[in-house]
């Protein structure tokens, strides 16, 4: 994990889905680091794609548990 990961899943939890064009927007990160750490946080079931919408990204609940502090992201493995 990066210390943009966090930052990235609490805009998501503040915003709803987002696209990494909408996290470079809000100032997050930039597009293109966006879409790499989100890719990354997908392999960890942190971050699913929405069904159907290119380039559109949901916190799961895992995610959510991550950051209620209920989640140690030392445990998670990545699935892909």
């Amino acid at each position: 994990m990066q210390p943009v990961d966090e930052r990235i899943m609490e805009t998501m939890r503040d915003y709803g889905n987002l696209t990494p064009q909408a996290l470079d927007n809000l100032e997050v990160t930039s597009r293109s680091h966006a879409s790499v750490r989100l890719s990354k946080l997908r392999s960890y079931g942190l971050v699913g794609r929405v069904a159907d919408v290119e380039g559109l990204y949901q916190l799961t609940l895992e995610g959510e548990a991550f950051l209620d502090e209920e989640l140690d992201a030392a445990e998670l493995e990545p699935r892909e």
